[in-house]
């Protein structure tokens, strides 16, 4: 009887101790990014849009402004080395999809057509002049694809970061599908984790990477928000629905479209060799394909690059971001239209 007591009260300690330790986490977690969001204040402005508070940031003067759109689970942060730079030539805004960045989060299907409105939206209460040029990393190519379709007198020209493709899962190697399969299904254990403080008491989400240094505290006061994984997983449970929506879009008249890809040399780390190699060789088919949308086209390889070149290769796409805009402009026509080249 005593050592069953003994267990009993022991094991009442430990989960006393988990509890305890969980509250714990999660107030370090949220005092923290209350914190850094007090401190932060908002970067830009806030704009109502269909009754939820949708980011802007724009700085910089002249047109065509430029408009850009973040990858899956970024916010206008991931901009930071090419907005200051693309500012002194004209204006540039970058704004935060729902759910993440200063945007609220938003019920109902996140899908391509919603999110391209919500843009339309968006930009019109802002007053940005029309037309603009809508620049997306990722998954924003899908969204730019639809918002082309919807809204062509918007824009001035595309310019793709590595964007995705309409139904790309149904291209690329079986063996990838079920990686990003597994990694869906642990997403509600990282948000969990994100809550409890977990990662932010290792560390992981203060960090502010190499060339982000002048947006540091906006970069502190976004990290480790466990709602911005509910948005992450609304935008991944619709991407069949967005790639239906876009999969016929376009092409898109004389629009001039810049591309740009990532090295087919340079293969992801976290993915065993020859899946990464047979992904690559359906990606390099897809991002070709895209010279397609228009008759005014040009796609660049970003030598050395990985998928997020506005990082790897921020050079780059400042330079050749600067001559599409004069050429925009200027209304010239591509002198090397439809060609591929590497830089």
């Amino acid at each position: 009887m005593k050592l069953s007591r003994i267990l009993s009260r022991s094991a009442l300690g430990l989960v006393f101790l988990i509890v305890l330790g969980a509250v714990t986490g999660a107030a370090y977690n949220t005092l923290s990014l209350w914190h850094y969001r007090h401190q932060a204040g908002i970067p830009g402005n806030l704009y109502d849009v269909e009754g939820y508070a949708m980011h802007l940031y724009c700085t910089g003067q002249g047109s065509p402004t430029i408009v850009l759109d973040s990858g899956l689970g970024d916010d206008f942060t991931a901009w930071a080395k090419v907005q200051p730079v693309l500012s002194t030539l004209t204006r540039v805004c970058s704004y935060d999809r729902a759910g993440f960045g200063w945007s609220a989060s938003r019920p109902g299907l996140r899908d391509a057509d919603h999110i391209s409105g919500e843009l339309h939206q968006l930009v019109a209460k802002a007053g940005i002049q029309r037309p603009f040029v809508l620049m997306g990393h990722s998954i924003a190519g899908i969204y730019m694809r639809s918002y082309a379709a919807h809204y062509p007198g918007d824009l001035a020209g595309l310019v793709f970061v590595d964007g995705a493709t309409p139904l790309q899962d149904d291209r690329v190697p079986a063996e990838l599908r079920k990686i990003q399969q597994d990694q869906r299904r642990k997403m509600p254990l990282q948000k969990w984790l994100i809550a409890m403080g977990w990662y932010r008491m290792h560390g992981m989400c203060a960090s502010v990477p190499p060339g982000f240094e002048r947006y540091s505290i906006w970069i502190k006061a976004d990290s480790c928000i466990p709602s911005q994984v509910d948005a992450i997983e609304a935008e991944l449970d619709a991407e069949q629905v967005s790639g239906e929506e876009t999969i016929h879009a376009g092409p898109f008249g004389a629009l001039p479209i810049l591309i740009f890809s990532r090295d087919p040399q340079v293969l992801p780390s976290n993915w065993p060799t020859a899946v990464a190699k047979g992904n690559a060789v359906v990606w390099e088919q897809m991002q070709e394909e895209a010279k397609g949308l228009s008759s005014q086209s040009r796609r660049i390889i970003a030598k050395d690059s990985d998928h997020a070149i506005q990082d790897d290769r921020t050079d780059l796409v400042n330079q050749e971001v600067a001559i599409f805009l004069e050429q925009v402009r200027q209304h010239r026509e591509f002198a090397d239209n439809h060609s591929t080249i590497e830089e």
